[in-house]
């Protein structure tokens, strides 16, 4: 009797973990990964946007000019987008001043009505913003979480992850592109303006 309870206690354990890994893989798994940062020649310029952050403030893409930026979309029930979330957060708190920006681009259909208490919860300290179809399309369609954009110091987009991808590999995109100077010290401009 004994075995067979220390056998049905295995069992529903392992049954508890199956939706605990269908969560945590909820929207895209983990990418293999992918090439390089793309050479400066082959990046092409980051379209425009303007968006209201969680304090209502308007936030722009061109706003960063100089920085590279970490430009995340994600949701609040996405699975992998809340293992990369600790890594932002620690991204933001010890590169901002190397000239990163971690910028959230929120796409949950309920709106700052789910995601303000999410990132308050999480202690989000970089912004975030409420993107929605229209955003999306002016990246290409996004249509995996997470998917994050690199962008260089002159606002090109220099790699692009779809799904999750270990924190080194955002780590060495992200300390490459912070060693690159921009190209020329003329203004950064972005596609759409």
């Amino acid at each position: 009797m004994a075995r067979y309870t220390e056998n049905m206690l295995a069992r529903s354990r392992a049954l508890l973990l199956i939706p605990l890994l269908a969560a945590l893989v909820g929207c895209v798994g983990t990418t293999k990964a992918g090439s390089p940062v793309k050479p400066e020649s082959q990046r092409k310029k980051a379209p425009e946007f303007s968006l209201k952050d969680s304090n209502g403030q308007v936030v722009k893409l061109s706003d960063f000019k100089g920085k590279v930026v970490l430009l995340n979309f994600w949701a609040t029930w996405c699975g992998p987008c809340k293992v990369e979330i600790p890594w932002f957060i620690d991204f933001e708190t010890r590169l901002k001043d190397q000239g990163l920006v971690v910028l959230g681009v929120a796409m949950d259909d309920e709106g700052w009505e789910v995601v303000k208490p999410y990132i308050t919860s999480k202690k989000v300290n970089y912004r975030v913003v409420m993107g929605d179809d229209s955003m999306a399309n002016l990246y290409g369609g996004v249509e995996s979480l997470p998917t994050t954009f690199v962008l260089d110091r002159d606002g090109r987009i220099a790699r692009t992850h779809v799904g999750l991808v270990s924190k080194s590999e955002y780590e060495n995109d992200i300390q490459e592109l912070l060693r690159q100077k921009r190209a020329s010290a003329a203004p950064v401009e972005f596609a759409g303006r």
